[in-house]
């Protein structure tokens, strides 16, 4: 009897102590993700950008792995466990780094592109080539969005171009790359490395999607191997500091990159190969590797006085515009982050619109930033609004039938991009619309 108590009293019962606190904790946990849910559900922030976990209820243990094994999680919230069940909690914050699956003993994730209410364009490749031989894709235009992804991929890509550079064929040119992105930049040091003959073109400006962030924007990132240069070892960085870095390895390699040369189509040489047209020049090239990302053309209003020139369609520098009344035309994380940059600097009106009643596809934390400034005055928040017209002094905006004309020196118009879908497949590129699948 007493030998019973003694066991009661030194094994079972912090035993049982241990497993209650356990309990109360997992239980609270649950309680905290599942509200986390419901707001973000509720906000309608229901639809990750790009790649994203599909956690299979059946196989899933509730070990929390995928949790930690996120590397946004600490930043925001991307997965949590409800009822011992591993979720995602926060669409929108996931941004595809695909560490869930990796670290998931129980192979109960699967990395799947769009959602069965909206479907994402992905173009079907084989180890990089698509559906026309010799026309290759890497990086965010591929479904991969993240900056070290791209990288990596930007590598394999060249790896199989390479590859394929050994049979027979000539042209001028061994590879054409478009796009001086992650992807891009990464595959012109490695072509430049090898030594082929290669051109590398990029409408805008080095850094691709990483360019047209705002400043000051943190760029997440991770330790990666570059062609020419070695591991870079960022965690974390700037805008300004990534493009530094990446502008220093353009003047040390001696890379050459043609700026401000857009490709306007491609076709196939009967002699073997392809012609590519830019706004430039012509060129006969063996292989293309499109580097392009998914942001495609700016998409416009359509409204009488859209051309004028105080109108752009991405943020910058929101400097420029001290002392001078602006206006942001948006509902995404990129107009909220412009309207509350530029908010910031001295001197500054500036109005939001958006033709929405609330902010559908901006996270939290943008949302936040923009009610604090809206309550503090900050920001003129014109929600349910459509703009009208532009002047060189002025823009008017429909508010439920009501014209309101205000004072505009200014406008960055974030109302998203045209997809390159159509000119994928004007090259003849298969291109599938994915609806939660690999």
């Amino acid at each position: 009897m007493q030998y019973t108590i003694d066991f009661l009293l030194i094994y079972l019962i912090p035993i049982l102590l241990v497993w209650a606190i356990y309990i109360l904790h997992s239980r609270r946990k649950s309680k905290k993700n599942l509200a986390l849910k419901t707001e973000e559900f509720e906000a309608g922030l229901t639809e990750p950008a790009s790649l994203h976990p599909l956690i299979d209820p059946a196989k899933c243990m509730g070990c929390g792995t995928c949790v930690k094994a996120c590397p946004e999680q600490a930043n925001h919230p991307v997965l949590g466990l409800i009822d011992n069940k591993a979720e995602l909690i926060a669409p929108t914050n996931c941004i595809g780094h695909g560490a869930c699956k990796t670290a998931c003993p129980f192979d109960a994730i699967t990395l799947v592109f769009g959602t069965e209410r909206r479907g994402v364009d992905i173009p079907l490749l084989d180890n990089f080539q698509t559906s026309m031989p010799g026309i290759y894709i890497a990086g965010e235009l591929g479904g991969m969005g993240l900056i070290r992804n791209a990288i990596v991929q930007g590598t394999k890509a060249m790896d199989q171009i390479l590859e394929a550079l050994k049979s027979e064929g000539s042209a001028p040119l061994d590879l054409l790359i478009v796009g001086a992105g992650p992807a891009g930049f990464c595959a012109s040091l490695q072509a430049m490395e090898k030594k082929i003959k290669y051109k590398t073109v990029e409408q805008e400006s080095l850094g691709g999607t990483v360019f047209q962030f705002p400043r000051g924007k943190l760029v997440m990132t991770a330790p990666v191997k570059l062609p020419l240069v070695g591991e870079v070892k960022f965690t974390e960085t700037t805008k300004e500091k990534l493009l530094e870095f990446w502008e220093d390895v353009e003047r040390k390699t001696g890379v050459q990159i043609s700026y401000h040369e857009r490709v306007e189509k491609i076709t196939a040489n009967p002699a073997g190969g392809y012609d590519v047209k830019t706004n430039k020049d012509s060129y006969h090239t063996r292989m293309v590797l499109l580097a392009i990302g998914r942001r495609g053309t700016p998409r416009k209003l359509g409204v009488p006085g859209e051309d004028l020139s105080k109108i752009t369609y991405r943020l910058i520098d929101p400097e420029q515009y001290k002392n001078q009344h602006v206006l942001v035309v948006g509902g995404g994380d990129s107009a909220l982050e412009a309207a509350t940059s530029i908010a910031a600097e001295p001197g500054t009106t500036v109005t939001l619109s958006y033709r929405s009643g609330a902010f559908s596809r901006a996270k939290k934390k943008n949302r936040e930033k923009v009610d604090q400034a809206a309550e503090s005055g900050q920001i003129n928040l014109l929600l349910s609004t459509n703009v009208t017209e532009f002047t060189e002094e002025t823009v008017t905006i429909d508010k439920g039938g009501e014209k309101i004309e205000i004072p505009n020196d200014a406008a960055i118009i974030c109302a998203g991009g045209i997809l390159p879908t159509g000119f994928l497949k004007e090259t003849g590129i298969n291109v599938e619309t994915k609806h939660g699948t690999a």
